[in-house]
């Protein structure tokens, strides 16, 4: 699959989205895109401003940085950073025809079905159930471990 944004017009491909904030990037990150992107022919992924973290701990890598790291993965096609403004506004742009959620993003599909179609961007939500465990999958996992080896 080509990297980069492409125009819609004409195309057939089906067009994934996934976003998220992607702080020291894991193995459960790696199983969330990978899955995100079995749903269709291209995967373009948000990654979450440092300004819009409000939901958990500000992340520890700076947001050019996880960006960086989330372009580098083969199977994302292109990432971008999200909207300080308006969590939409990229979404006219990449017009998705599905989004992928994490099995632990706090949306309501079916309300976040009913505002995509309000703003002109009928997708189909998806959630990726949670299926990948391992020691170290998510990010607060490493940082409770960094700080009893090293703490």
């Amino acid at each position: 699959m080509l990297r980069g944004y492409y125009p819609r017009p004409g195309d057939l491909l089906t067009r994934v989205l996934a976003t998220g904030t992607f702080d020291i990037l894991h193995p459960g990150h790696v199983y969330f895109l990978t899955q995100a992107r079995a749903l269709g022919d291209e995967l373009f992924v948000i990654v979450a401003r440092d300004s819009n973290v409000t939901h958990k701990p500000k992340p520890i890598v700076p947001e050019e940085q996880r960006l960086e790291m989330v372009n580098a993965l083969e199977t994302v096609d292109k990432a971008t950073l999200g909207s300080e403004k308006d969590m939409f506004e990229p979404l006219k742009e990449i017009r998705p025809d599905i989004i992928a959620l994490g099995y632990d993003q706090h949306f309501d599909i079916e309300l976040l079905e009913i505002e995509l179609t309000k703003r002109g961007l009928p997708a189909k939500v998806v959630r990726i159930p949670l299926s990948k465990r391992c020691p170290l999958c998510s990010t607060g996992a490493i940082i409770k471990e960094v700080l009893k080896r090293y703490g």
